[in-house]
């Protein structure tokens, strides 16, 4: 493990724990409003990228962090898709 990857995976890491809060306030709110979908699935994608990138770099804590990263923002957009469709 490099210094970089040492950076870089606790700041993807450190994204998850925010992310899940945003989860978890969709689920207590039960309404989309204020939010531009679009944001989060970009940077899905791109955290899709990362988890084909970061092994060919040899950044095993970075693709670490990213994957728990993308799985969450996958489960944010499943709930803002489902909430979307089924308001309160």
């Amino acid at each position: 493990m490099t210094l970089p990857d040492l950076a870089n995976g606790v700041f993807e890491l450190g994204m998850s724990y925010p992310l899940y809060k945003c989860v978890m306030k969709l689920r207590l709110d039960k309404e989309v409003k204020g939010f531009y979908w679009p944001t989060v699935a970009w940077t899905t994608a791109w955290g899709l990228w990362n988890l084909y990138y970061y092994p060919h770099l040899d950044q095993w804590l970075s693709f670490t962090g990213g994957l728990v990263v993308v799985a969450v923002n996958l489960i944010w957009l499943g709930h803002v898709w489902y909430y979307a469709r089924n308001p309160k």
